[in-house]
């Protein structure tokens, strides 16, 4: 069976650019929103405490393997699903499809049930201090029983975009989104839930999320879930693990990453207590706070970047699977410069303004201290940022997943923890801060030959 005429047509024959710009605008808006709605709880959570904003910072972590493990099953489902539309056997893609959901919801059970069992020894493990241990506990713990929920939403989204399909994926994303920004103040304020009051409206909002994706599989010439096209063997399994393991890699350093700029940020944090004007131990949430919301607000501006990358995805693997290289090189060059200009912008901005934006989140002298030196450190190399992001989801949508994962590695993993674990031994607190732009930097050196192999093989 081949792909549905029109789309295979659309695809493969409009200029990439304007295909390019048409996917990635409903993108755009999804990850913004995304990014709002996930930076919603640390906005709200703010107005609580210090020890409650450093809280959800903490178990940042653990939104990372559970944003990990969806892109593990979403974008190795999704990239495959796409080659095969593009190569005409839509079967195999509806295969791909129903086995991909099967697993992130297995996935996401095991998450839960293996939190919830050890949940105050991985409190302590994320980096919660004890002034901040009950906040810690009452956020993970329902963020954890939303596993379930919240990895298959992200498998349905990712599976919609590669097709094509990215104003359903929107429409999901944003239903959610909209959802949480108006549950939070009610659950977190009007109930006095606290914290836990902002864990319960993200879980619920991603599970209105995930009944409105499933709705949109079901319209158009989109591909079917259905129950009965799941296939549990070696030849889906090889194909999601090659084509997700790089945003595996990418989400799950960037959680071990995140445990440890939490742990190094408490000590070195403390450190600096008469430099932050505080006793030790409101120095070292301060620290953690400041680091954390530094992280966010980054996830936030790079959300569009992402985004348009998001939009040049489907493009490239299409494309790829339909043998028109050419045009999988022009999206490429296309989609960097785009990239390029856009991280460039967000730099001086955040340059410029660092102090007001660590502020918004939390008002406190010690937290935007330490915060808007870590954002004008990070802001300082997203002017190379673009390149390495689209080199990544270039090699990603193509199925070159060895080199894809030892880029995703790279940035959070390969380079950053070794820097995180080294500088501030040579720089004190100053080191926690700019660990992350060196990374980056690295990561931007590291993707040049990469790509360059890539090239030569196409």
């Amino acid at each position: 069976m081949t792909a549905h005429p029109d789309k295979y047509t659309r695809m493969t024959e409009t200029p990439v650019e304007r295909l390019i710009v048409s996917l990635a605008i409903p993108t755009i808006i999804s990850m913004l929103v995304t990014a709002i709605y996930n930076s919603a709880d640390k906005y709200f959570v703010g107005s609580i405490s210090t020890q409650a904003s450093a809280a959800v910072s903490v178990v940042f972590a653990v939104m990372s393997i559970i944003q990990a493990t969806g892109f593990f099953c979403g974008h190795g489902s999704g990239n495959y699903m796409s080659r095969q539309i593009g190569a005409g056997n839509r079967k195999e893609a509806e295969e791909a499809g129903a086995t991909g959901l099967l697993m992130a919801f297995i996935l996401g059970t095991c998450v839960m049930a293996a939190g919830l069992l050890f949940l105050y020894p991985l409190a302590r493990f994320l980096g919660a201090t004890e002034t901040m241990m009950a906040d810690t506990v009452g956020y993970l713990r329902i963020i954890l029983c939303g596993a379930p929920v919240m990895i298959p939403q992200i498998v349905l989204n990712n599976q919609l975009r590669f097709q094509g399909s990215a104003v359903y994926s929107m429409i999901g994303l944003v239903s959610g989104a909209l959802l949480n920004i108006v549950l939070d103040p009610v659950f977190i304020f009007v109930l006095g839930m606290g914290v836990a009051g902002a864990a319960l409206a993200t879980v619920l909002s991603q599970g209105v999320g995930l009944i409105v994706l499933y709705a949109g599989t079901m319209r158009g010439d989109n591909i079917r879930v259905l129950p009965k096209n799941i296939r549990i063997n070696r030849h889906y399994l090889y194909e999601i693990a090659n084509g997700g393991a790089p945003s595996l890699f990418r989400q799950g350093m960037s959680s071990i990453s995140t445990v440890i700029l939490n742990h190094m940020a408490g000590v070195y944090g403390a450190e600096a207590a008469a430099v932050l004007s505080v006793s030790a131990q409101e120095a070292a949430d301060c620290a953690i706070a400041g680091m954390g919301i530094t992280t966010q607000v980054m996830m936030i501006l790079n959300a569009a970047l992402i985004g348009f990358g998001q939009g040049m995805q489907p493009t490239v693997s299409f494309n790829y699977g339909a043998g028109k290289y050419d045009r999988v090189k022009k999206a490429f060059i296309f989609s960097v410069r785009v990239a390029s200009v856009f991280s460039s912008v967000v730099a001086v901005f955040c340059l410029s303004f660092a102090p007001a934006i660590i502020r918004f989140f939390r008002d406190d002298e010690a937290v935007v201290t330490v915060g808007k030196t870590a954002l004008r450190f990070q802001a300082s190399a997203l002017f190379v940022f673009g390149f390495a992001v689209m080199s990544n989801m270039m090699m990603q949508s193509i199925g070159k997943g060895i080199r894809a994962s030892v880029m995703a590695a790279s940035r959070s993993g390969i380079f950053f923890i070794p820097l995180i674990l080294i500088l501030p031994r040579l720089l004190g607190l100053t080191g926690v801060e700019m660990a992350q732009m060196i990374a980056d930097i690295c990561a931007f050196l590291l993707a040049i030959p990469l790509v360059v192999s890539v090239w030569r093989e196409m």
